[in-house]
């Protein structure tokens, strides 16, 4: 998929979770966190990461090749202001090559901003707690 045009996240919130999915598969951390208000967060790093320190999490981070696949389960939006629950599956390449499947739950918050262009202003996945362990 070429992104060198840009892109439109749409209003219908099953397509813009399709753009993201696309996005972060791209493997581009730049282009993925061009998808946030300046002052967005994102939690994907497993703390709260905003500016310049998430642009350099994602382009680090996307290098790396992991894929995530994800399923708007609600949806609500009013005015503005658009929050997702989005099941998720990323699959991250390990050290040694071995692939460590991460399942969870994610929190977006969308705002439109005054160009009129859906972004991102939170974004936080919850991973699942395997049976046995313990939430820290």
């Amino acid at each position: 998929m070429d992104f060198g045009s840009g892109f439109d996240i749409p209003d219908d919130p099953h397509k813009q979770n399709e753009l993201f999915v696309q996005l972060f598969n791209h493997g581009d951390g730049t282009l993925y966190d061009s998808m946030y208000t300046p002052d967005g967060i994102s939690n994907i790093s497993g703390g709260p990461l905003t500016g310049e320190a998430r642009t350099r999490f994602f382009k680090d981070f996307l290098a790396g090749g992991p894929k995530i696949d994800s399923k708007v389960v609600q949806a609500f939006t009013t005015g503005d202001t658009s929050l997702l629950i989005v099941d998720y599956h990323l699959d991250i390449p390990g050290e040694n090559g071995e692939m460590i499947s991460v399942h969870g739950v994610c929190t977006d918050v969308l705002v439109r901003n005054a160009d009129g262009e859906w972004r991102l202003a939170i974004d936080r996945p919850v991973a699942d707690v395997p049976a046995g362990a313990h939430a820290g």
